[in-house]
């Protein structure tokens, strides 16, 4: 398949899973439309283009594996699992509902698919690098990508991990950071900054660090975890500039963290969300 063709299943991919994860968040009426809306096309890219997964075998010793740090990102990782094929997408409708498999943060013991559980901020950083180790150890040819937000890299946490990765020289670890500059009580500049950027940090640290100013271009995400592959000998940072809510038509404008709409608002979002599936498939 030439790379024109593959870029535009992707762009398709990722208007799927921003309906899907809007039709998820909408059944339970409320929740965090924000954070999950700028990773969608970061997880298009990984499980459409880059990851080595087998939806019939989640637990398959030689996949890639994929850790949402930022687990108020869990329902568009419902999204995309349920759209390739771990199990049907309506199972996901029953979000954060009594004696659900998909809690608003992703469990490893309940859903097909999610290889480490997180909520805690800074959590899944250190999982995910305990897993590249592991793997490393083990001689699997494979890579651990994790998902940290910027608000979430006010956690110490990240920063010992971020220090160990480049320590024992995890060249299979790919840390996205989702750059959309809002956390939960606002601007993260306002809050607390990163001084001089997050990609900086992770510089300082010793990370081969790669910018991507369009964050939610499946092209630009796709080049640089090309480029990632090719990086030897220390661990690699994605910066991603992305837009909180990014496509969610009452979240967007306003960098939204959490929403409860109403059900006309909702209903705006998701025919909007399904106009641009449509106008995506028609390029």
């Amino acid at each position: 398949m030439q790379k024109a063709e593959k870029m535009q299943e992707l762009r398709v991919f990722a208007a799927e899973i921003r309906l899907e994860a809007l039709k998820t968040i909408g059944s339970l009426g409320f929740g965090h439309v924000g954070g999950s809306m700028s990773v969608v096309e970061a997880l298009a890219v990984l499980y459409g283009a880059v990851m080595k997964v087998d939806p019939k075998n989640p637990r398959w010793e030689d996949r890639d594996w994929c850790v949402m740090s930022k687990g108020h990102a869990g329902p568009a990782m419902y999204a995309t699992l349920g759209l390739k094929g771990f199990y049907p997408i309506e199972q996901a409708y029953t979000l954060n509902q009594p004696h659900t498999n998909f809690p608003s943060h992703t469990d490893r013991t309940k859903t097909p698919g999610v290889d480490l559980t997180t909520g805690s901020l800074g959590q899944g950083m250190s999982t995910a690098i305990g897993a590249a180790l592991g793997n490393k150890m083990d001689d699997k040819n494979n890579h651990v990508f994790v998902f940290v937000g910027d608000g979430e890299c006010d956690e110490g946490q990240v920063w010992e991990g971020a220090e160990f990765a480049v320590q024992y020289k995890l060249d299979n670890l790919v840390c996205f950071v989702d750059y959309n500059q809002y956390q939960l009580d606002g601007a993260v500049d306002s809050i607390m900054g990163h001084g001089k950027g997050l990609g900086a940090k992770f510089d300082a640290f010793g990370w081969h660090v790669i910018e991507v100013e369009d964050g939610n271009d499946v092209e630009q995400i796709y080049d640089a975890v090309m480029a990632a592959y090719k990086v030897k000998g220390m661990p690699t940072c994605i910066v991603l500039n992305t837009i909180k809510g990014k496509g969610a038509t009452f979240a967007e404008p306003s960098h939204s963290h959490s929403s409860q709409p109403t059900k006309e608002q909702w209903d705006e979002a998701i025919a909007a969300a399904e106009a641009e599936l449509a106008r995506v498939k028609a390029l």
